[in-house]
């Protein structure tokens, strides 16, 4: 099932979210759920907050990603075929030279925003079926997975961005929070009237 994406300025994106153990209930419907949003909105991940759940899950396939013309050969093929579920993900380690590639995000539609994160991950999380996984990724990939974790802990990607940078888009965030944002995917707003 399709699921609204929650807008830029609801509580729910702040919340430090909750671990959650293999008895929570219907764990592969959320997950099915979550994938099915996801790949609706054209997105490369998602995490339960943004669907409005404050649980420890964010999934990722970064195949859109891989036939971007931006990219290198190398990344390409890094990108292809990654598919993974994060459970009650603890990120260990982030290493390696920061750096900068344009970012946006589902719940803050037709923002882009340069974002400097490491190079080089640890994390530990556990799979769609509760195997305790610890693995290092590095690149795109990283990026992408420092993105969702940041979701889970209530951080957005827009905290990473300069103060001049935040006062440029702040007109945009409010047309988001007031539900005059129109992306072609259901998003649920926080300030918009009947919602």
């Amino acid at each position: 099932m399709i699921l609204p994406i929650v807008g830029y300025g609801d509580p729910v994106l702040r919340i430090i979210c909750d671990e959650i153990s293999i008895e929570y209930p219907n764990l592969k419907e959320v997950l099915t759920n979550m994938y099915d949003t996801m790949y609706n909105a054209y997105g490369v991940g998602l995490a339960a907050p943004q669907v409005g759940v404050a649980i420890r899950i964010f999934v990722i396939d970064t195949e859109p990603f891989s036939d971007s013309e931006d990219l290198t050969k190398e990344e390409q093929e890094q990108l292809k075929g990654f598919k993974q579920t994060f459970i009650n993900a603890n990120m260990l380690k982030e290493e390696g030279e920061e750096w900068s590639f344009n970012e946006g995000c589902l719940s803050i539609p037709d923002v882009r925003e340069d974002v400097y994160r490491n190079e080089k991950i640890t994390i530990e999380y556990y799979d769609e079926n509760f195997n305790k996984k610890t693995e290092v990724y590095d690149g795109l990939i990283a990026r992408v997975i420092q993105h969702e974790y940041d979701h889970i802990e209530g951080i957005l990607f827009t905290d990473k961005i300069s103060t001049l940078k935040k006062t440029l888009i702040k007109k945009k965030l409010q047309n988001i929070m007031d539900g005059k944002a129109k992306p072609d995917y259901r998003m649920r707003f926080a300030n918009k009237k009947g919602r």
